[in-house]
């Protein structure tokens, strides 16, 4: 618990930086706001078509008795909300950063200033970048497929598919959101997963931290930006633990040092 407690910590470092950076950060807004807007658009519609979906789906239930059929469709229809909520954060932090990359460039080395010693930038690509968003968003299909079907069982369905939705998604936005940084040091896919991995309770806890703000109204928008300075924290703590856990220190020393120092 008390890695993953770091990982959520790291996303609060990344929340600080509106205070340090606020118009890096806020430049990050801009393509937050309009694939939200998009995205929401599309959710409330399918909302709506939910009924009419989960009796598409399920045909064969018309000649059941009302309430059986109406218990299959009900929990059908939650399993259909769930992988697309699922396959919406996929979505907007795959096309977020697509059509962000410009402004969470700068927001990423702006957060590498800020903690010290940046890496050398080691060429990370438009096409790498378009690469590795298809590849996030195939697997996010295949992890709301997984949430959907979990959904279908009966009783525990929506709360086992919600809950394995989010720890999937959380660990997807972990590794996708920590690419960056990650590459700029000149580390590969296999090297960073194998980090990852490594560090699974620090990784799930930045990871669900984000996914869960994503849930709340607007909280997309405001955190994005703090995702992506947080994931740096997160690289750099894999790659250089002992420093970041020093610098993470360093305010409580300074305080502790300043009436010596004063003397």
């Amino acid at each position: 618990m008390r890695e993953f407690v770091t990982g959520v910590r790291m996303l609060g470092r990344g929340l600080s930086l509106w205070r340090r950076i606020p118009g890096t950060m806020a430049l990050g807004l801009v393509p937050v706001a309009i694939v939200g807007i998009v995205l929401f658009a599309g959710l409330v519609a399918l909302s709506f078509q939910l009924p009419s979906l989960a009796e598409f789906v399920t045909p064969f239930a018309d000649g059941w008795p009302g309430l059986w059929a109406g218990v299959l469709r009900v929990a059908v229809g939650t399993a259909i909300l769930g992988a697309a909520l699922v396959l919406i954060a996929i979505s907007f932090t795959a096309l977020t950063l697509l059509i962000g990359e410009p402004f969470y460039d700068r927001i990423w080395r702006a957060a590498e200033r800020e903690l010290g010693d940046a890496p050398a930038d080691a060429p990370y690509g438009f096409w790498r970048s378009v690469g590795d968003g298809v590849s996030f968003v195939v697997r996010g299909i295949l992890i709301a497929i997984a949430a959907g079907l979990l959904g279908v069982i009966p009783v525990v369905g929506g709360f086992a598919g919600a809950v394995g939705g989010i720890l999937l998604t959380g660990w997807l936005l972990a590794d996708e959101l920590s690419s960056r940084a990650l590459s700029a040091r000149g580390i590969d896919r296999a090297t960073r997963r194998a980090l990852l991995g490594g560090n699974r309770a620090r990784t799930l806890g930045f990871g669900v931290a984000t996914q869960l703000c994503f849930f709340v109204p607007l909280g997309a928008v405001l955190i994005m930006p703090a995702a992506v300075a947080g994931s740096t924290v997160l690289a750099r703590s894999l790659v250089a633990p002992e420093p970041i856990a020093a610098a993470e220190r360093q305010p409580e020393l300074g305080s502790a040092q300043g009436p010596e120092q004063a003397s």
